[in-house]
């Protein structure tokens, strides 16, 4: 796991900025103002261009040895081993606790845009438990983060909490990203609630090229779904949402948490899918991170993987036969029947991604998502083993 937030060492910050780090072709392609960047001096590279370089008016300076920077400049070190941050990467600065935190991975499989702690669901499992906390100084946060971030990162995913309770500040943000990032793709994770009426849905109308919403499924009936996310109504309201984001011409992908109430009807959830749904673009069928309110809910959650494989692999032919895209994430191959390989995607953020030792003989290794850096053995499939040829032994 990396972390994604570290002690530095930094003086002459006046205040708390987002910054760019740079090296010579950041400088060269003019792409982003020196005021914004922080120049990397850990590049024997940049070191060797010569003073000049130094005297333009970058933010600051990122160094191994203070003694790099130029006198009375800005400049921040990072311990040995705390973190890593690289070149592209855009970072915060929070000079009165000396801390900084990545806010953006060049090259990473998935940033985020978090855009509020704040939520109105209160879902058994959720991973990012809410707090009712006053943060509407996020939003001009993003939308200067999403200055600083490549031109031609290929997705960035927009979370909380719940996003849409930011109501037209959402929109905000997502126009600024069709300005700035336009070949970017936008995946806005919401539980789909604030929809309902259809206002909300139709501000999105037309203003991304590429965006998709995920949105969580967890039953085919009212009483299920609304266990699940602890919330009366928001079965209604979601399914109702829905088809005011279909209205408003909006991409859909269903979200559905693997947990034991939802796979005891997930058959009969995919036909509800199929039946009622017909115009969303994907299912995303998905195994527990094991963090969060899932702890304190694991007797009622908690299913081995291996054992939903009948019910998975029937909800998941049912759906791919009539043509609904559909995909396995959070789950490792070798719990999975051969046959579901195909589904399975590398869906974990590579920061809180691991693998466990009986990984290492593993053949398929490499096509694995393997399991989040959280995962306990109390959460881990007793069927994980490494698959040793060409189809695993037991399937």
């Amino acid at each position: 796991m990396q972390p994604l937030e570290a002690k530095v060492h930094c003086e002459q910050w006046p205040a708390s900025p987002l910054l760019k780090v740079a090296g010579l072709a950041e400088f060269a392609a003019g792409t982003f103002p020196p005021e914004r960047m922080l120049l990397d001096l850990r590049d024997a590279r940049v070191r060797a261009a010569g003073s000049a370089i130094c005297r333009l008016p970058w933010a600051g300076f990122l160094t191994d040895v203070p003694e790099h920077a130029p006198p009375s400049r800005p400049w921040i070190a990072v311990p040995q081993g705390a973190f890593k941050v690289g070149v592209g990467d855009v970072v915060e600065l929070r000079p009165h606790a000396s801390k900084m935190a990545l806010r953006y991975r060049r090259g990473s499989n998935n940033n985020i845009l978090f855009t509020t702690e704040r939520c109105n669901s209160y879902c058994l499992m959720c991973s990012q438990p809410p707090r009712e906390v006053n943060d509407g100084w996020r939003v001009s946060q993003l939308c200067d983060l999403i200055e600083l971030i490549d031109k031609d990162a290929p997705s960035l995913t927009v979370t909380g909490g719940e996003p849409t309770l930011l109501g037209k500040d959402l929109r905000r943000i997502m126009a600024r990203c069709a300005e700035v990032l336009p070949q970017t793709r936008l995946h806005v994770l919401s539980n789909g609630r604030a929809f309902e009426d259809g206002a909300l849905a139709q501000m999105f109308e037309g203003l991304h090229p590429s965006l998709t919403w995920g949105i969580p499924l967890y039953g085919d009936h009212y009483s299920l779904h609304d266990y699940i996310v602890q919330s009366a109504g928001a079965f209604s309201q979601t399914v109702r949402g829905l088809y005011a984001l279909e209205a408003a011409k909006q991409r859909i992908e269903l979200r559905v948490v693997l947990v034991e109430p939802v796979v005891e009807r997930l058959t009969e959830l995919a036909r509800f899918i199929y039946r009622n749904l017909p115009f969303v673009e994907h299912v995303a069928l998905m195994g527990t991170e094991p963090i969060g309110f899932a702890r304190a809910h694991y007797d009622d959650l908690w299913m081995d993987p291996a054992d939903m494989a009948p019910v998975l692999a029937k909800a998941v032919n049912f759906l791919s036969k009539r043509s609904i895209r559909v995909s396995l994430y959070n789950l490792p191959l070798c719990v999975l029947p051969e046959s579901l390989w195909a589904y399975s995607r590398k869906s974990i953020s590579d920061w809180k991604q691991q693998y466990l030792p009986a990984c290492e003989q593993c053949v398929v290794k490499g096509r694995c998502g393997g399991f989040f850096a959280w995962t306990t053995d109390k959460w881990t499939s007793q069927s994980v083993e490494p698959v040793r040829g060409t189809s695993c032994a037991k399937h």
